[in-house]
């Protein structure tokens, strides 16, 4: 049977609309062990917007037409318990395995909880987890994406981390170079979360512009525009 007749196991990919879950996006299609069946995204109700990146939900859906993908949404609360959280996630993964789903991608680099606390969440569900950029150089793995035409806009900074001042940047060479010392150059730590708008796992880009910069619940926001 010729390789392309081959049927592949259906995959999610865990998608925050970040350039870590745009990088995942690439690295899955570029290692051709899945097909990509949707992107699903926690949004928050209240707002209609993405979780913790605060991205508008009309920018995120625009977002997934760009991957061209199916985008599949999971409201929660604000603000969300553990357990509520968790209650719509098990929901999500019913949904999943209605589909046929058997795995689920995530974009996580190297928080070792993080990625056991998926893990232990997953086992129960007989859905695998799979982590397509866990382990890469974060310094090298931001250039890398950089060079590749990955562009995003920093939707939230931390500021205990990170100066506010860098909310509502482009993610490029020159904010890779004006990041302090300590500072992940991806932001796996929290110090700053992102919305991707043009990169090679995109068909076409997404027209945004940054917009007023504030101040909630301890992390400064800036509020993204569809362009």
């Amino acid at each position: 049977m010729p390789a392309s007749s081959i049927k592949k196991p259906k995959l999610w990919l865990s998608w925050s609309s970040g350039k870590d879950s745009a990088w995942a996006l690439h690295a899955l299609r570029q290692q051709g062990d899945y097909e990509i069946a949707g992107l699903l995204t926690t949004i928050n109700e209240t707002a209609s917007r993405v979780a913790m990146h605060a991205v508008r939900e009309t920018l995120l859906e625009q977002q997934a037409a760009a991957a061209g993908l199916p985008l599949i949404k999971v409201p929660i609360p604000h603000p969300c318990p553990n357990e509520a959280y968790e209650d719509a996630m098990r929901r999500a993964m019913d949904h999943a395995k209605r589909d046929g789903v058997v795995a689920m991608a995530f974009g996580d680099l190297f928080l070792e909880d993080v990625r056991q606390y998926r893990i232990d969440k997953l086992a129960p569900t007989g859905i695998d987890p799979v982590f397509p950029i866990w382990g890469l150089e974060t310094a090298a793995l931001a250039q890398e994406m950089v060079a590749s035409g990955l562009r995003a806009h920093v939707t939230c900074v931390d500021p205990k981390q990170l100066d506010p001042s860098f909310a509502g940047r482009t993610f490029d060479a020159d904010f890779i170079a004006d990041l302090p010392d300590g500072v992940d150059p991806c932001g796996e730590n929290g110090e700053f979360h992102s919305f991707a708008y043009q990169g090679p796992m995109f068909e076409t880009s997404v027209a945004v512009i940054p917009g007023e910069v504030v101040e909630r619940d301890g992390f400064v926001f800036a509020d993204l525009l569809p362009g």
